[in-house]
């Protein structure tokens, strides 16, 4: 069974940082890309970060760069979201997803094959 869950989320103030983890499993991960989407109260789901497994590429959206890092570690099937510099328009619930790499479609959540259950993150001011 194909599973992604994630874990890491919570409240904290801001300024302060987070880091999000995702555990995949249930099917061989080497030719998917992975990403972190958030989706906010009112809003529509957006793209925050994407990596390969090997790390070799990384994508950010720009409201992030700078103050999130992604990072994918293949050996244990897991994928990070590093947050620092949190601002409270950074709440939402975060959702790790995957697609097979390649190809347009980084940026858009349809392109993603598999998401996992989300985990909220709440920042204060």
């Amino acid at each position: 069974q194909v599973q992604l869950v994630e874990s890491g989320g919570g409240l904290v103030q801001a300024g302060g940082s987070l880091r999000l983890s995702c555990a995949a499993s249930g099917r061989t991960w080497s030719s998917y890309a992975m990403a972190w989407f958030r989706l906010a109260p009112g809003k529509e789901r957006e793209f925050v970060a994407a990596i390969n497994w090997s790390g070799s590429s990384t994508y950010y959206a720009d409201s992030v760069k700078g103050r999130f890092t992604i990072a994918s570690d293949y050996s244990k099937n897991m994928v990070y979201l590093q947050m620092n510099s949190l601002r409270p328009e950074d709440t939402a619930v975060y959702y790790c997803a995957a697609r097979r790499a390649g190809g347009a479609g980084t940026y858009s959540p349809g392109t993603y094959n598999y998401w996992g259950q989300g985990t909220q993150v709440t920042v204060s001011s």
